[in-house]
């Protein structure tokens, strides 16, 4: 029985590793630069589903950022459909050729990203509170720049190597003009 464990944990984490490089978006346009896209405040809107593809939650999010030296803090305040509140405020940190790293207070350890063309690849472990517990989960987002205002983020969240949801998010730059 422990050898069986043992054999499907390691194919889980094997197939877990495997997926698309973000190199394969460098030439996609119009071209991710995180500094100039948070330079104004962003408006998200996204939700949760869970594996089953039931939403479960949804929300609402305003961002603003700053620089402070080389780092780009990004402040993040959620609305959730349930009435709840949560803020998240990120330092991220370019480590050059497109590589960034972050912190949040909920994030384990470092976020390691990178951008390539119009496309930012994070992964992440996240502490996530469900009711009177705390899950430690990990997030492996997409982050595709759509025009130069509008941003689309798809997250696929799991746990043991196994998926048990996913996350879509639509941000938009405020003050962007809207085509009538």
């Amino acid at each position: 029985m422990k050898r069986l464990l043992l054999l499907l944990a390691l194919a889980l984490s094997i197939t877990s590793c495997t997926g698309v490089d973000v190199a394969r978006y460098a030439d996609q346009q119009p071209a991710l630069n995180l500094e100039q896209y948070f330079s104004q405040p962003v408006k998200a809107w996204g939700m949760f589903q869970k594996r089953s593809g039931e939403v479960v939650k949804r929300f609402e999010v305003n961002i603003v950022s700053r620089r402070e030296g080389n780092n780009l803090i990004l402040d993040e305040r959620f609305l959730y459909s349930d009435g709840t509140r949560q803020r998240r405020v990120w330092t991220l940190t370019p480590e050059g050729q497109g590589r960034w790293s972050g912190r949040a207070e909920d994030v384990v350890g470092i976020a390691k990203g990178q951008v390539a063309g119009n496309t930012l690849h994070w992964r992440y472990r996240l502490n996530l509170p469900v009711d009177d517990s705390t899950y430690e989960m990990s997030m492996d987002d997409w982050m595709y720049l759509m025009d130069e205002d509008t941003l689309i983020n798809r997250t696929r969240m799991s746990k043991f190597g196994v998926e048990v949801g996913q996350v879509t998010i639509f941000f938009r730059r405020q003050g962007a003009g809207v085509s009538q």
